[in-house]
């Protein structure tokens, strides 16, 4: 097996008034939150399936069925646990990983130390190599008009016994 493995994800998910909004393992204060079978935190989601795919583990939904009552509000949180244990499993560990998150409101930049700290703590990384960013569409597409929030991750994954 390699030593350095590279994995990309996508995540999207639909906004409604009155759900609370967690992204990147941080709740955000918004009217609008998004409609999924988990807490639908869609940075975590792209940020899963990043790590699965760097490893060809398939993707989040193979792992974590939203048909299954067993995921059924989780915290998303739990499936990067779960994930990050499939990725030590195999040998690896998380050199960086690299978020986008594009909504058009609210403004993100408050929460962004806060989501790099969390997720961080969670694949056992430093801050330093967790960069999470936040872009609007300038009003284009369904994020443009405030109907949902898609996220964007790529991971760098090394062996454990690599410095």
């Amino acid at each position: 097996m390699e030593s350095i493995r590279i994995g990309n994800g996508y995540d999207v998910h639909a906004l409604a008034e009155g759900l609370p909004l967690w992204l990147g393992g941080v709740r955000i204060e918004s009217p609008l939150g998004c409609i999924a079978h988990s807490d639908g935190d869609v940075p975590i989601h792209a940020l899963c399936d990043a790590l699965l795919g760097a490893l060809a583990l398939g993707d989040i939904g193979k792992h974590f069925p939203d048909t299954s009552a067993e995921f059924k509000g989780i915290d998303s949180k739990v499936l990067l646990q779960k994930t990050m244990s499939l990725v030590s499993e195999a040998g690896y560990r998380v050199g960086n990983a690299d978020i986008t998150i594009a909504l058009q409101r609210p403004k993100l930049a408050p929460y962004i130390t806060a989501m790099r700290e969390t997720l961080a703590a969670i694949m056992g990384a430093d801050i330093t190599g967790v960069s999470v960013k936040a872009t609007t569409t300038e009003k284009l597409g369904f994020v443009g008009r405030c109907e949902g929030c898609e996220a964007y991750a790529t991971v760098l994954l090394f062996r454990k016994n690599m410095p």
